[in-house]
């Protein structure tokens, strides 16, 4: 069923926009576990996602929140194409973790966005990163590809029925460019899933990486985006983190 889904998703992408994929994944890496810490800008770049995956072969396993698994049609297909649950609000989170782990070992490809949420930084940047697949990737000792994506917020709206509805006719006839970047391995050198804190700068490290992949993408739009979305709030409240040439993160 995923399978079908992933083609699905790369025949429906191109009718609301003009997908451009950029692959620097190293060929050694290709067919084994990777983690893909993609960011997150709107409720289309998930599909966008998708469609790259099967343009470049991936099927990857996506840590998806635990309201979409409630829902009636999307709860059960994800369910069935084996997508990971994860309940932020409860103890079960940690259940999240033990089964992206196992998955990596089995020889997957787990899909998953460090900030948990659509950012609501007013430039679109990401976000602060939470830690879950920065302990993921040092526990599982798997290369981490940084995704960044562009352009897919202009695709659909944030929220509201009609305005996602308007927002894709509109698509459905400009076709917006929608980029998704898949970068180098994340250097995580020097850092132990055992010793405390150093998720955090794992974290650091991935929300860089994936920031620089996002800069060329961007480069006309640097500051704030050319489509602003009036159905999305804004919020500085996660701030925007960098990495330090230690891995520590520094607020900026």
């Amino acid at each position: 069923m995923w399978r079908v889904l992933l083609a699905l998703a790369g025949v429906v992408a191109p009718l609301f926009c003009r997908l451009r994929v950029v692959d620097e994944i190293p060929d050694e890496l290709r067919g084994r576990p990777l983690i893909l810490a993609c960011n997150h800008i709107g409720t289309f770049d998930p599909i966008a996602l998708v469609a790259a995956c099967w343009r470049r072969g991936m099927a990857p396993r996506i840590l998806a929140t635990g309201g979409l698994f409630r829902t009636p049609v999307v709860g059960v297909a994800l369910r069935r194409c084996g997508h990971i649950r994860v309940n932020r609000s409860d103890s079960s989170a940690v259940d999240a973790l033990d089964s992206a782990l196992a998955a990596v070992r089995e020889g997957s490809v787990v899909a998953g966005y460090p900030e948990g949420r659509i950012t609501l930084h007013p430039g679109m940047w990401p976000e602060r990163a939470r830690s879950g697949l920065a302990r993921l990737a040092l526990a599982g000792g798997v290369p981490v590809i940084p995704v960044s994506q562009w352009g897919a917020h202009e695709v659909m709206a944030w929220h509201g029925w009609l305005s996602m509805v308007t927002r894709l006719s509109v698509s459905l006839w400009r076709r917006p460019v929608v980029w998704v970047r898949f970068g180098m391995p994340v250097d995580l050198a020097g850092l132990d899933a055992t010793v405390p804190r150093h998720a955090v700068y794992a974290a650091a490290r991935i929300t860089s990486a994936v920031t620089e992949g996002l800069r060329p993408l961007r480069e006309a739009e640097p500051s704030l985006p050319r489509y602003v979305d009036p159905t999305r709030p804004v919020s500085v409240a996660r701030g925007f983190v960098s990495a330090q040439e230690d891995g520590r993160p520094s607020r900026v």
